[in-house]
């Protein structure tokens, strides 16, 4: 099932993105993130949209894409989009990376499914206090040795990048 929009390129801090339009994030599997693939301006993409913590979502576009799809901050691009039938692999920061290392937990992460890691990595990332993310990491260490397989207790509709966002709400 495709879905066919228009979104116009814009920026928050260093960051350019596409918000999805409340009409065409509707018919996505989850208010939550989703992982999509498609085309901008016909040029394909496979992202994960992160909610926008008010029901829709969106997702940022690296430099190479813009430039491939003859997009700058301010212009209109034509999607398309589907959810995709797999999940990227999500770059794990070093210090996170290090601490399950550091745990021997490298076999119990590499155990997780994609989308699960992401999950840990969304709450462990929604944060800017530096105390409250080493936390977090500790946490996620203490409850991957234990069995746990998903983080718990955390709002997954609401932004957790704090860079764009405030209270899990990304910025207007």
């Amino acid at each position: 099932m495709d879905i066919i929009f228009e979104a116009a390129l814009s920026k928050i801090e260093s960051r350019n993105i596409l918000r999805i339009p409340p009409s065409a994030s509707e018919k996505l599997p989850s208010r939550g993130m989703v992982m999509v693939q498609g085309t901008i301006n016909g040029v394909a993409f496979k992202a994960p949209l992160e909610p926008d913590g008010k029901g829709s979502h969106w997702f940022e576009v690296n430099d190479l894409l813009s430039e491939e799809a003859g997009l700058t901050v301010g212009q209109t691009a034509s999607l398309t989009m589907e959810p995709a039938g797999e999940w990227a692999e999500p770059e794990v920061p070093e210090d996170i990376m290090d601490r399950i290392v550091q745990a021997d937990l490298i076999n119990q992460w590499n155990s997780l499914t994609v989308k699960a890691r992401w999950e840990w990595l969304r709450w462990i990332r929604s944060t800017k206090n530096p105390a409250t993310r080493q936390k977090r990491i500790d946490v996620a260490c203490s409850k991957l040795q234990k069995g746990d397989r998903r983080p718990c207790c955390f709002d997954t509709t609401r932004c957790t990048i704090p860079e764009v966002s405030k209270s899990g709400v990304l910025y207007d």
